[in-house]
């Protein structure tokens, strides 16, 4: 039974990830090796989506460390050994099922060997380039015509107009009932100081692309559960579910 938070804890969790943010918090984890750079509710969070929707194919902007592409393997890992055990199958991990698509900009050498030489690479379908960019989408887009259920998170260049192009570049290729989540949309609701230097900030960010697209897209709504649940998330009215 899921319980209503009060205001005080609320405001504690706001407190919170205010001061968390000055100490580079999301820094400390990781997840099968990999830094992921993520606040462990939110963690949570994609484990439940991804083993209520079971989408087979995930879609990632933003791959830095690719911890986050590794949590997103390992679940999808996890959903295709359930069937499997259901229907009384044995799995061929060499031929998996489900995949990881990963898009940045600048994928690193070193992050690159790291992730090569992950046992859930066989998951992972790796793309550098603008997220943004016509050819980027375009190759995306027919990977993704083999899949029937699909999931998207946002997680790269934090500014407006980058995150509202993302969106409408790939919130298209989401199936009905899935997600499409828009990580740091956070950044709206700190204080301006703690984003100095950045090319986002109050005004300019993943929050404000959210609210816009909304205005002329109806296909999607923001799932106020989610985040009223985690109370700590780096994506307030981030959450993105497809009617």
């Amino acid at each position: 039974m899921k319980k209503k938070h009060s205001l005080q804890l609320k405001e504690i969790g706001r407190q919170f990830f205010n001061e968390s943010v000055k100490s580079d918090y999301s820094y400390n984890f990781e997840w099968l090796s990999r830094p992921i750079i993520q606040y462990p509710q939110d963690i949570v969070a994609a484990q439940e989506i991804i083993w209520k929707i079971k989408p087979d194919l995930v879609i990632e902007t933003g791959i830095a460390h690719g911890g986050s592409l590794i949590l997103s393997a390992s679940l999808l890992a996890l959903l295709d050994y359930s069937e499997a055990s259901d229907q009384g199958n044995l799995i061929d991990p060499r031929n998996p099922k489900r995949k990881v698509i990963g898009i940045d900009v600048d994928i690193r050498e070193h992050n690159r060997k790291a992730l090569d030489d992950h046992f859930l690479r066989n998951r992972l379908i790796l793309i550098e380039g603008s997220s943004i960019s016509e050819s980027v989408i375009k190759q995306v887009t027919e990977l993704t015509k083999e899949y029937n259920k699909v999931m998207v998170l946002l997680d790269s260049n934090h500014t407006h107009q980058h995150v509202l192009a993302e969106l409408k570049a790939y919130a298209p290729l989401v199936t009905s009932g899935s997600y499409c989540v828009v990580f740091d949309s956070v950044i709206e609701d700190l204080p301006n100081e703690l984003c100095e230097e950045k090319q986002w900030g109050v005004g300019d960010n993943p929050k404000t692309a959210v609210r816009e697209f909304l205005q002329t897209n109806s296909e999607f709504y923001v799932d106020i559960e989610i985040e009223n649940k985690l109370i700590i998330t780096v994506a307030p009215h981030g959450y993105l579910k497809r009617i």
